[in-house]
């Protein structure tokens, strides 16, 4: 998109409100968890069928062969947690695999480029997958509706095949060239020849097929969530991956389980926190809070001192982190949505396949599209960091539930990669600093601060608001454009404390994202 059309672009978007509300990425997902929500189930009932659906409906972003993080507010304990189903390294991984042979950067993290890129696309690139195992717990946790209940809608869209429409029609340009060397990704994702493909000129609706999804979801639906580690799923899983040079195998899927958490919980402000902890971008949100200190306080829209603190506060934050966890520059396709109920629960849960398409690789009995986990890692050796067998990566996932005087106020978390945690930052601060109602919110221009690089500010700030962070940091202008996505791509719901209505809000520029209402 030109600098001179963006201008001239104005676009808004409407919340969607309710006593039970679902916001995705993908308008149609976040039908799904609202149908659940009318049969009377929870919020965590909800995100769980979202979750299982929205790989059946955008690919690129999640699905069962990934992973992800959530964080839920329980109103029957009245507490936080989090649901930790990250992906971890093959036992018998073997490290000379991710031989470095260039100086880089050779892809989105800016790691050293290694042999065949074989942390990046194909079967070494593959981490052991825990969406279904988290997503199984939190349902048997905190839900109330039977597992293939929750997975009917996701099925059913496996089954009929996703919408071929103009934006699946870009994300599978993007990842052609990679999908092609996989026989049942290209057979899924391609033409014969190879070509993307089109619909008619009559918005004939077409479908494509995803692989034998549909029959695997029905098996997961009929086993249980530990068909995909233990039953003959995980067999014909592991059978797939080592065909295909893989060192999963079926006993480190089975040797998988999601984990339930405490949640990093601090205060700010007059409100708790609650953020996925650990390996995740949580501790870099508290550190942003820490030093950003008062000067994001204030009344109405944000204006030179808000946004400078927050520049300055993010920009020392991950030079922190990179300088004792070894994290690096991570753009990735990742998924996040929220749900909220009349009960009041919430829960905040992003999930990924990591890059566009993960690893590229569809396995061919499954038809699961696999994550490729391993490009979490740094390939050089002796780091906080580095590839190794068994071992856990860092990520950038930042789901948030903020309590204020003891009852659940709003989720919110992006997708995005590094993008994610100034976002959800900024957006959260102008909820709790500057009282402004979420629509309001995601409606202001925003400022990218990923660690390394100029701060990135949206052409739209006021000239003021970028000369105060230029006479701090370096930045550089940039569009806030509709694709690719200018800044991260955030989801929200905010409950009125008085009258207990729920406000669901997505990013203004993605066209797929919405929300439905229970």
């Amino acid at each position: 998109m030109s600098e001179s059309l963006t201008r001239q672009l104005k676009i808004t978007k409407q919340a969607v409100r309710g006593k039970g509300v679902v916001v995705a990425q993908n308008c149609r997902a976040a039908e799904v968890g609202a149908e659940i929500l009318r049969k009377g189930g929870n919020a965590i009932d909800a995100a769980v069928a979202t979750g299982m659906a929205i790989g059946a409906l955008e690919p690129w972003m999640s699905g069962i062969g990934g992973v992800g993080f959530m964080t839920i507010w329980s109103a029957k304990e009245q507490r936080a947690w989090t649901v930790d189903y990250g992906p971890i390294s093959a036992k018998k991984l073997d490290v000379s695999n991710y031989k470095i042979v260039g100086p880089g950067p050779a892809n989105p993290f800016a790691w050293p480029d290694i042999l065949n890129q074989n942390n990046e696309f194909g079967y070494h690139s593959i981490a052991v997958p825990g969406m279904v195992s988290g997503l199984g717990k939190a349902l048997e946790r905190f839900g109330t509706m039977k597992w293939k209940d929750v997975l009917a809608p996701g099925i059913a869209l496996a089954e009929r095949g996703m919408e071929l429409d103009w934006y699946m029609q870009v994300m599978i340009a993007n990842g052609a060239e990679h999908l092609s060397k996989f026989p049942a990704s290209k057979a899924a994702y391609l033409c014969d020849d190879g070509r993307v493909p089109t619909n008619d000129w009559q918005g004939t609706r077409r479908y494509l097929k995803l692989g034998t999804l549909g029959e695997t979801m029905r098996r997961l639906a009929e086993g249980g969530p530990r068909e995909y580690y233990e039953g003959s799923l995980a067999r014909d899983i592991a059978a797939d991956l080592q065909a295909g040079g893989s060192a999963i195998s079926y006993e480190d899927l089975a040797s998988y389980e999601a984990r339930i958490v405490e949640p990093l919980s601090f205060e700010h402000h007059g409100v708790t926190v609650n953020v996925a902890g650990g390996l995740t971008a949580g501790p870099t949100l508290r550190r942003t809070l820490e030093l950003a200190g008062e000067r994001t306080k204030g009344a109405g829209a944000p204006g030179a001192d808000f946004f400078v603190a927050i520049a300055e506060g993010m920009h020392t934050a991950y030079q922190e982190r990179l300088k004792t966890l070894g994290d690096k520059p991570n753009n990735t396709s990742t998924t996040h949505f929220c749900a909220a109920d009349s009960e009041g629960n919430m829960v905040a849960l992003t999930q990924t396949l990591m890059s566009l398409f993960g690893s590229c690789v569809m396995l061919p009995k499954t038809g699961i599209t696999m994550n490729n986990g391993m490009l979490w890692f740094d390939p050089e050796a002796n780091r906080p960091n580095s590839i190794a067998p068994g071992k856990r990566p860092l990520c950038n996932i930042c789901p948030v539930v903020v309590v204020k005087d003891g009852k659940p106020w709003f989720c919110i978390g992006a997708s995005g990669g590094r993008r994610i945690v100034p976002a959800v930052t900024q957006l959260s601060m102008m909820l709790v600093d500057r009282g402004l109602d979420v629509e309001a919110a995601f409606h202001q221009p925003r400022v990218d601060v990923s660690g390394v690089g100029p701060i990135r500010v949206n052409r739209t700030l006021p000239d003021e608001v970028k000369k105060a962070i230029a006479a701090k940091l370096p930045i550089t202008e940039v569009d806030n454009q509709i694709s690719p996505l200018g800044f991260a791509n955030p989801s929200c719901i905010v409950r009125d404390p008085q009258t207990g209505e729920l406000t669901g809000m997505n990013e203004v520029m993605s066209p797929w994202a919405g929300g439905a209402a229970q």
